[in-house]
């Protein structure tokens, strides 16, 4: 689906040039660049696009890939997935449920689940639990 020019002007104004680049052009950040690829502290990952929950701190894992990595979301409803057709392989691609690009999921994760929901940083923000 298109988005109106209205529609892009305004993501255009909330959101920084590279994250309008990921979450409304399906852009990636550069690996191992990102704030919260290192982010340790106990707390809750938020979509930048729909200021909506994602992930929990303690599904968080080094995946050694340079992107935030975790082994699911905070809820089955908090994503949407959508399989990507590409010239080398399919990827199931990860969107918010306002339609912002975030990342793609993958089945190489550790255990439990098996996952490795691989996120851009650029496409998420942090908030600590409270001591």
């Amino acid at each position: 689906m298109r988005e109106s020019s209205a529609v892009k002007d305004h993501w255009k104004e909330i959101l920084t040039p590279e994250q309008y680049h990921v979450l409304r052009e399906a852009g990636t950040e550069i690996p191992f660049t990102g704030v919260l690829n290192h982010e340790t502290r106990k707390g809750t990952y938020y979509s930048v696009g729909c200021d909506k929950p994602l992930f929990r701190s303690e599904q968080k894992y080094d995946s050694g890939t340079g992107w935030p990595s975790f082994l699911a979301p905070i809820s089955e409803d908090a994503l949407v997935l959508r399989k990507e057709s590409g010239l080398l392989d399919d990827r199931i691609e990860v969107l918010d449920t306002c339609g912002s690009h975030l990342g793609h999921v993958f089945d190489d994760g550790p255990q439990p689940t098996g996952k490795r929901f691989c996120m851009n940083s650029v496409a998420l923000y942090f908030i600590p639990d409270e001591e």
